[in-house]
């Protein structure tokens, strides 16, 4: 298997086969991302990527149950050479039983329906976008190329089309000034969306990012522990998004959640309050990725 740089994947696909049909991510510019900074975005060769199907074919065989496409947004290659690879997972891994890849909201908005479902229909089932807030004022601080109203657009293409989705967002994005504001327009946004999984990580800083001199310079407020909780708890008190499996147990969270909207929302928010009113944290050492 050959892999360029490291390479990242949503926790849910530990035990997946890791496919590079990209390198990179084609938007790299996100102001509270380091994940691909030391890479130049390409597409892989066709015969790069098949070779390592091949050889992960034959070196677990019937170990593999998922594949994940990497690297930031394989959905943005051309919709036959995608076509092809999924056809070509089919074929080596046939009891193969989950396809999934990271799809950006610009991917997802230049397809067409027909090429979506073209996508789906070849194994491509799961999508995880990175929304990261609902607010467009952190959105666009954060230099993430869309808007909420976009975001919201793609995942709902996304699921009209036959795609399960996995949604991220990042606590503590919008900095104290717009702690209110990221909350509530995220429960918002996510309420449109209703996606079948939703996983809030919380903000940490991590080199070369840029938003690492941002709060060198006070122009941006890291969130305290109890803070996160506060937005937290916001965002649960308004979200309405029936069925999505809620997941706030990713490293960097202070508080492990888990649970069901919109049934578990009372359970989850007592977790909160009873974290606040013990100060009972995960300590920063444990943050780590």
């Amino acid at each position: 298997m050959n892999y360029e740089g490291i390479v990242y994947r949503p926790p849910s696909e530990a035990r997946s086969l890791i496919i590079q049909a990209t390198i990179g991510c084609a938007h790299n510019t996100c102001v509270f991302c380091n994940m691909y900074r030391a890479k130049n975005f390409r597409v892989r060769e066709m015969d790069e990527i098949k070779a390592d199907i091949r050889e992960g074919a034959q070196l677990y065989g019937k170990h593999i149950e998922k594949v994940f496409l990497a690297d930031g947004d394989a959905l943005c290659m051309d919709t036959k050479d995608m076509l092809e690879i999924l056809h070509y997972i089919r074929e080596k891994l046939p009891w193969t039983e989950q396809i999934a890849a990271y799809a950006t909201t610009q991917d997802i908005l230049e397809k067409s329906n027909e090429e979506l479902k073209q996508i789906r229909e070849a194994g491509l089932e799961l999508l995880y976008i990175g929304a990261e807030s609902g607010d467009n004022e952190v959105l666009r601080r954060m230099a993430k190329g869309v808007t909420a109203e976009e975001i919201g657009e793609a995942g709902e293409k996304a699921k009209s089309c036959g795609f399960r989705t996995s949604v991220t967002l990042i606590s503590g994005l919008g900095s104290r000034e717009r702690m209110r504001e990221h909350a509530l327009e995220s429960a918002r946004l996510i309420s449109r969306m209703k996606p079948d999984y939703l996983g809030f990580l919380t903000l940490m800083l991590e080199e070369p990012a840029p938003i690492c001199r941002l709060v060198e310079r006070g122009d941006f407020l890291l969130l305290s522990p109890q803070e996160v909780m506060e937005e937290m708890a916001l965002f649960l008190s308004h979200v309405d998004s029936e069925g999505t499996v809620f997941r706030a147990n990713h490293a960097s969270n202070y508080v492990n959640l888990r649970g069901t909207l919109n049934k578990d929302r009372d359970q989850l928010l007592d977790q909160i309050h009873e974290a606040v009113k013990r100060v009972n944290y995960k300590p920063e050492y444990y943050r780590g990725l």
